[in-house]
């Protein structure tokens, strides 16, 4: 979650108190995040911010996956208005009062996150979340935030009004899986749920209801005579990468792989496949594991890994370059099988005598 960091900007001495208070909710989480404020304001953790508000967002707004304005919401609004692209792109945008008694979420509140990271900082620094969507407001669950929660890519951004407005308002909305499309049910609230073998049986049961949602692993648009609005959601791949030790259990995996998950907010179901290195292809523990997640488990050459360049590499380990030839098998072994375009997650991490990386595929 927010791989690329957070950034807390505050412009009053009052402001940076209240973005301490912050970064200590977010370092609980286990967030990355960074604390900015002008120079006479600086202290341990705060970076100098250099110029006004108004260029370090111009400097700043695609590199952050959120921004935490704390300062008049009137100033952030304007600052960050030229910069607006969509709801899909745009990073997630949080006001909050300099004395820190309420956190609005203001951009990308489902897609982007901003809504989640809201309520994450309100309950640390004991304040008032304030999320407007419609959806949230009312307790219902939006197309942009069930493809944020599952890890979909929206295909047809247009259609999220029209079928988000159904769902504020009432009516019958489905969610249709199609062929083996996997997706944790229990998470899906508010639509009923129905799986079909071809994208052409979709059409046919979204024109049944007001609206609905078509979950799919294809990459092509869904062609067919469809009277009613739907969104495409296409599933990234998911994949696993994992390194161990010749000792490792299958327990110890497991536990990693649980703990790896939840981490990111993701549920098993969700996972296409497991990859390490081709070394580790007799490895008990990691067949075993992959066994009782009914997971398939690929594993690469020592030069398919080495060949990897991705700039969300983690440094090379030297400990691992003496021993099987490569600096590091988790995140590359991800990366390489989540496909073309692919990102990390999460990176590299190490427990239990295991280490374990997760790439998402676009």
């Amino acid at each position: 979650m927010f791989p690329r960091g957070i950034a807390v900007v505050a412009i009053t001495r009052r402001g940076v108190e209240t973005a301490l208070n912050i970064k200590q909710s977010l370092d609980r989480e286990g967030l990355k995040n960074f604390i900015f404020a002008p120079k006479k304001y600086s202290q341990t953790g705060v970076c100098e911010l250099e110029g006004k508000i108004g260029e370090f967002i111009k400097k700043n707004y695609g590199k952050w996956d959120a921004i935490v304005a704390v300062m008049a919401t009137g100033i952030t609004i304007r600052a960050i208005a030229p910069y607006l692209e969509s709801k899909l792109s745009d990073p997630a945008i949080i006001g909050v009062d300099a004395a820190g008694k309420f956190v609005i979420s203001l951009i990308s509140g489902h897609y982007g996150g901003a809504n989640e990271l809201t309520k994450i900082i309100a309950k640390g620094i004991e304040a008032t979340p304030v999320i407007t969507t419609a959806s949230d407001s009312m307790g219902k669950q939006s197309v942009d935030e069930l493809a944020k929660l599952l890890h979909l890519t929206i295909e047809n951004p247009k259609s999220l009004v029209p079928v988000n407005a159904a769902i504020v308002n009432d009516e019958r909305v489905v969610l249709v899986l199609v062929g083996n499309v996997k997706v944790p049910t229990e998470t899906v609230i508010g639509f009923e749920i129905k799986r079909v073998d071809t994208q052409e049986e979709a059409i046919q049961i979204i024109n049944d209801y007001d609206a609905g949602a078509i979950v799919t692993k294809e990459s092509s648009k869904i062609e067919g005579c469809n009277n009613k609005p739907f969104t495409l959601l296409r599933a990234r791949n998911i994949i696993v990468g994992l390194g161990c030790r010749k000792d490792s259990t299958c327990e110890q995996l497991i536990e990693t792989i649980n703990t790896a998950l939840k981490t990111v907010g993701l549920s098993a179901e969700r996972i296409d496949g497991f990859a390490s290195v081709d070394i580790k292809k007799n490895s008990a523990a990691m067949l075993n594991a992959a066994k009782m997640f009914n997971i398939p488990f690929e594993f690469l050459s020592v030069e398919a890994l080495r060949n990897l360049n991705h700039p969300d590499l983690s440094p090379d380990s030297k400990l691992v370059q003496e021993k099987i030839g490569v600096g590091g098998v988790c995140e590359r072994a991800a990366l390489i099988i989540a496909g073309k375009n692919s990102k990390l997650i999460l990176k590299k991490t190490k427990q239990n005598k295991t280490t374990i990386a997760i790439a998402e595929g676009k």
